[in-house]
């Protein structure tokens, strides 16, 4: 599975709380997160995380894009509780093509443990169908890994 990671400056160390303690799943799927986000969860967890560009410079468009492309299966998203004095569109983006391509996205620490114990149990396998980049969809194309 590919699982997008955001983690707003205020959220860093949840986000890296919380792939410390579920490290061992994470572990069996593929990670990307922007810039600053990818380098501090790898250096706490030791896991290879895909980095993007840093999410005020286009990380979340390319987030976003990979969610419009169906090549993200869930979007775990520690962002700040505390509210914006503006509309934020990007963010309104990211989270309406969540909605439109049936990804499962976390705002919130415990809606990523559901999601992420959901991984484990097999419950979103079903993903695999929609991402043309998984395992299932590269069999298929005769393509490896």
């Amino acid at each position: 599975m590919e699982i997008a990671i955001i983690a707003d400056d205020t959220r860093k160390e949840l986000a890296i709380q919380f792939c410390i303690a579920y490290c061992g799943i994470l572990s069996k799927h593929h990670i990307c997160a922007t810039a600053k986000t990818a380098s501090v969860l790898s250096d706490a967890t030791g896991l290879p995380i895909e980095s993007l560009l840093p999410g005020s410079h286009g990380g979340e468009q390319q987030i976003t894009s990979r969610i419009s492309c169906d090549e993200v299966d869930v979007l775990l998203y520690f962002r700040s509780a505390t509210p914006k004095p503006e509309f934020d569109e990007a963010e309104y983006n990211l989270l309406r093509l969540c909605d439109g391509h049936n990804v499962p996205v976390a705002t919130n620490i415990a809606t990523a443990e559901i999601v992420v114990r959901a991984l484990e149990r097999g419950d979103l396998d079903w993903r695999e169908i929609l991402n043309p980049r998984s395992d299932y969809n590269r069999r298929r194309r005769g393509l490896k890994k």
